[in-house]
Order: C-alpha cells, then structure tokens, then sequence
C-alpha cells in the first residue's frame, strides 16, 4: 500500500485502464475458446499465457501512448482535462468493443481471426451490410455495445475522482523514478520476449494447434500483421483461364475448372513400411549462387569438395529458384509454391499460414528442421509448426556451440550437431537444415582458422570472377569447408549409407559472370536465382549431370518419389526423376521486387515486365540473338503463357494449399 502510495496519480489512472483493458481480453478469449471449440479440445494454459503476452503488448502500446499524452495533457490538473480524457479514454474503449466484436463475427463467418481483408468488404458496403442485417442481430448487438459504453464512462469517471481524492505531495525524484519503469516494462511487453527477435504473430502456431494458435492471437495484432497483405489475392477468371494450361503442364489426370483441383496422387506398395525407407536430409544453402561456385567453372575454384561432391551424385546445372530472398526459398522448397508475394513475403502473411508441405506426408520418419539462429525469422516457426506435425525443431537455444554472430552459430557446428541427432536414429528421418554464413557479416569462426585457410586476391581478380570482396569470397570457399566437414563424419555413421542428401540454393546473386555464361544471365539478372542442385547418395544414386531446368518446388515432390513414400502433390513442382517430362520441363522466376515473371527452358528465357508489359526473350546458351521466325514465336508464346499460369496459380495456391486433415 506504501508503494501504491507514492505512484504518480497519471501512472495510477493508466494502470488501472490498461488492467480494465487486458481483462476484458483474457474473459473474451475464455469466451471464444468455449464458444468456437470444437471435440471438446481441452484447455491449455500455454495457449493462454501466449495470449496474455499478445494482449500484453496491445495493452502497453495505448498504455504507453497515453503515459505521453498524460506529459502533455495532465488529467488531474482541472475538472475541464477530466472530462477531456474521459470522452479519449471512452474512445479507446469503443475501438477495442468495435474490433473484438468484428473478430468473433469475422472468425464465425471465415473461421479466421480478424485480418485486413475485412477492409475489402467496404468495397461491396451495401451487399456486406445486407447480409450482416440478415445473419445477425444487429440492433441487439449494438444496444448492448451502447450498455457497455455507459458502464465504462461511470467507472472511468468514479476511477477519476478515486484517484484524485488520494493525497500525496509532488516528488519530481519518485515521478521521475515510476516514469522510467513504466517506459520500460512496457517497451518490454511490445517487444514481447527476451531475445534477438520480438514475439510475432508466428509464435502463436508453436501451440501446435491451429484452432489453439487462433484462440492465443489478439484481433489487434492478427489485424496489422496482416494490414501490409490487404490487396494479396488472386483474380478467379484469370486462374480459371490458366487452369488448362497448367493442368496440362503438371500432368494433372483428374482436371476440373469448377474445383480447380491439382492434386496428383502418388501411391506405392508398401509406402508407411519403415524397413529399408531411405532417410532425406535438404540442405538449403545459403546464397549458393551458381556462377561463384566450382561446378560452373570458376576460376577462383571457391567449392572444391562440392564439386567432388556432385561429379559422384545427380547434379543439375540449370536449377532456378522462384524468386529472390532466403525468406521465399524456404517458401518455396518447403511448400512447392512460387512466393510471389508483393509486399513481404508469404511466410509473413497470416491468412498463408496454413499449407500442405509434402514433408507432412512422410509417414513413418521422424521430422527435424535446423537452424543456425531462430526460425521466429520472418515467421518460418508459424509455417513450420503449423503444417508439418511431429516436427522438431533445432534452433540456436538448442545448441551447445555458442553463437559467433547475429545469425547463430557456425554452419559447421550446426552441421555437426545435425549428424549427432542423425547418428542415434533408429527409424528413418527427413530433416532439413538451413545455413546462414556465406552471408553478411561473413564471419568465420576462429576456432576454423587453423584448419581454414583464407585467401586475397586482387580486387580485379575478384570482380573477374563475380566476388565483392574477399570477405565475401572467404565466406564461400568457407561453405564448402562446412560441407565437406558435415559429409566426412557423416560417412562415419551407419545412416550415411541409407541416406539422400539434397543441397540447393536458397536464392543466387545478382552481378557479372563475365564470359562463364551467356550474357543474358547477367543482363537479365537471372544469376540472382540460379543455383546448384544436387542429389548426393553414393550408395542409392548413379551419377549424373542434367541440363533440363529445374526448381526448388521439384525437390519434395522428387525427394518423396525416390524414398517410395506415398503423396498427393496438390502445388507446382514436378518429381525431378519423371523421365517423361525431361524435354517438357520449366523453370518459372518471379521477382516482385521488379514486378516480373519469367521462364527458363533448355534454350530459352522469357520475361515480362508486369507493370509496363515489355517482353523479353533471349537464349541461355549462347550470346545470340533470337530471330523471329514462325518457330520461334511460337515457342515464345507457349512459355508466356505458361508463366502467366504459373503466375495466377501461384497467387491462388498461397491462399488456397490448406493441410490435409
């Protein structure tokens, strides 16, 4: 009671508001998991405490807005500013009555949390309004919000003369002392939690449960995460449009335009048998950009063992990613979807969260995802948890190797921790593990420097052959160090012989490959998604190399074909080992950063330009130009038409590629 004492009167009032307001969530969210759940689900207290963490912030946020506007504007300097805060503070209320009431409406129609997407209602006012008139009871609800408004203006005016009754001296030490607390605990619940990341809508989905993930989100947050997705969609007509060609393309044998299905099922005798079932470990590379590498003939000779590595497993040249940026490989590799996403990326959109990932469908195998840092980036933790079940996963916290810088620790330890959870498996696995040195700041841990060794060069030198400087080249050639030392010890465990390693690029990079590629790869920037891929099973896998384009949504879709595990493919990628496709086989580039799409093929790439409509269509094998002949226009257009499927199917599977329940 002593210290309540001496809390400055305007910290009292906001106190005693932002705990109004935080109780009024936590009885609403009771409400809803009762109200909405479905099989009698049984309550959790982490789903709670994770939705008192996201009301928490809510609640600091207006708290901490009025603590400044109280430095202005004192409430208890005369009865004038009284009932001027009272109508602002009665303002607040309305917009947290308004908001919550549209969420558990939004949620009863859509079955999803209150999202921006609300906004497009308002483009169609009269229709939304004549069907919420006729599903719901509109004057009943409104003269109850009008009941609630009335109650809280009295408690908030009986709170005011409560408060300004109470004595106590102006101390400015003790005002000053309570302020900087204030500022800071709340600062701490807008952040949300003790770490390098803040708490975002993605951690919600560590529950496990979608239904549970739902209940633990605040409508405030759900909202202006989603408020930079407000235009994603689809246009339906043009999706239908397509559907044709992509049908065709994807070799879908069941097609229909009303239901637009594009599910390919792939079945295999004996498929949930453990016995002889080839583990799968993806190995997603960090800026492995193709023109810098070994394989391609660099003169630098950055990834030696790398190249070892592919000349003794199925290596494919002309592997592309769908777009550019870590973020949107991940998407793609794991979803078989092109991110195509114009503001953030899909793994940041909410309404995206729920995806079918053919590695859900690895019945049988146990499930890991690795990282180096914290899968809380760019929301990946809300994509994985969400949609693959019983996956586990390895980030930073779980790691004995201290981290050597912001993205965690080393590629090498992360390896090696890998195949020490790989080692004391005894039923087979499919685990993906995603690097992060060969990236800015390019450090290399001292305790590899005896063992590594770094180079200089020239700056010439390395501009000749597509290197910044020699920190970036470093950080290269320090990749391939890291693989060779996961493969060797790997090679001393009794899994190695029964497992397929797959390494690709999460994304290329943009620059000059000089004369290692026909200049249309530097001209129209296509080195920024053109990467290694490559199979590696010594003992399951002849060797071979592959000219056909290929692409990060191939390698589930191939990955599960080569371990007999049964599947429905319902996005882009194509089993990689189908050799009826070998000739009829492309790889589709968006970049929304410069509103393009594209498609490569065995001698070809076209792109267009989507805000302007300018075209291109240039050889990816050798510097000459393309003559405009019946043939060649002709295979022109089959691949703009093509990419515009890719396109418009894409914008619709980001938001129509639910899980399989």
């Amino acid at each position: 009671m002593y210290l309540y004492s001496k809390i400055p009167k305007n910290i009292k009032l906001l106190l005693t508001v932002m705990s109004v307001f935080l109780l009024i969530m936590t009885i609403y969210r009771l409400f809803f998991f009762f109200h909405y759940r479905q099989d009698l689900k049984p309550f959790s207290g982490s789903m709670m405490l994770m939705g008192l963490r996201f009301d928490l912030r809510i609640v600091a946020v207006i708290g901490l807005g009025l603590f400044v506007f109280s430095l202005l504007l004192n409430p208890f300097k005369n009865k004038k500013l009284q009932n001027f805060w009272v109508i602002i503070l009665t303002f607040i209320f309305v917009i947290l009555l308004i908001t919550y009431s549209s969420d558990y409406y939004y949620y009863d129609y859509l079955k999803q949390r209150l999202s921006a997407s609300i906004i497009s209602f308002a483009k169609d006012a009269t229709i939304s309004t004549k069907m919420m008139w006729q599903t719901y009871p509109l004057l009943k609800i409104l003269l109850l919000l009008i009941l609630f408004i009335v109650a809280f203006v009295q408690f908030i005016k009986w709170i005011f003369k409560k408060i300004f009754l109470q004595k106590g001296a102006f101390n400015k030490k003790n005002n000053l002392i309570f302020s900087i607390l204030f500022i800071c605990t709340s600062a701490l619940a807008i952040f949300g939690k003790i770490g390098q990341y803040p708490l975002r809508w993605s951690d919600a989905f560590a529950l496990s449960d979608e239904f549970k993930a739902n209940v633990a989100l605040n409508p405030f947050q759900s909202f202006f995460s989603s408020l930079s997705f407000k235009n994603s969609g689809y246009d339906l007509k043009k999706v239908k449009k397509y559907y044709p060609i992509i049908a065709n393309y994807l070799g879908i044998k069941d097609t229909n335009i009303t239901t637009l299905n594009y599910n390919r099922p792939y079945n295999f005798a004996n498929a949930n048998i453990n016995i002889s079932k080839p583990n799968i470990v993806i190995v997603i590379c960090e800026s492995f950009s193709a023109y810098k590498s070994s394989m391609f003939g660099n003169h630098l000779n950055p990834t030696p063992y790398f190249n070892t590595m592919s000349n003794n497993g199925v290596f494919f040249e002309r592997c592309f990613t769908p777009a550019f940026g870590t973020a949107r490989g991940v998407w793609a590799t794991l979803t078989g979807i092109p991110d195509v996403e114009d503001n953030k990326t899909a793994s940041r959109n909410p309404a995206a969260v729920n995806q079918h990932s053919i590695m859900d469908n690895f019945i049988g195998y146990d499930k890991y995802y690795f990282l180096g840092g914290s899968t809380t980036w760019a929301n990946i933790r809300g994509l994985l948890t969400n949609n693959i079940e019983g996956l586990k996963i390895y980030e930073e916290d779980n790691f004995k190797a201290k981290k050597v810088d912001v993205w965690g620790i080393s590629d090498k330890n992360l390896f090696l921790e890998a195949n020490k959870v790989f080692a004391t498996q005894t039923t087979p696995f499919v685990s993906i593990i995603q690097t992060a040195d060969n990236h800015r700041p390019y450090t290399i841990p001292t305790e590899d420097l005896i063992e590594f060794k770094k180079v200089d060069y020239p700056k010439d030198t390395l501009t000749k052959y597509g290197f910044d400087d020699n920190g970036q080249l470093n950080a290269f050639m320090y990749t391939d160090f890291c693989f060779k030392k996961f493969i060797e010890t790997a090679k001393k465990e009794k899994y190695f012989s029964n497992t397929i390693f797959v390494f690709v690029g999460d994304h290329g990079l943009r620059g000059n490959a000089g004369k290692m590629f026909p200049k249309s790869f530097t001209e129209q920037g296509i080195l920024a998604e053109h990467v290694p891929l490559l199979f590696y099973a010594p003992n399951l896998l002849k060797s071979v190399r592959i000219k056909e384009p290929a692409s990060q949504l191939d390698i589930f879709p191939s990955v599960a074909y080569l371990a007999k595990q049964s599947f429905t493919n319902t996005t882009l990628g194509n089993n990689l080992f189908d050799t009826a496709k070998t000739n009829n086989r492309f790889a589709f580039i968006a970049d929304p950063d410069m509103r393009t799409i594209g498609l490569v093929s065995n001698e070809f790439y076209f792109v267009k330009n989507l805000n302007t409509g300018k075209e291109n269509f240039v050889s990816v094998v050798n510097n000459d130009p393309i003559i405009s002949t019946k043939k060649t226009d002709s295979i022109k257009n089959n691949m703009k038409d093509i990419s515009e499927a890719f396109y418009n199917t894409a914008k619709y599977m980001l938001l129509n590629n639910n899980k399989k329940k």
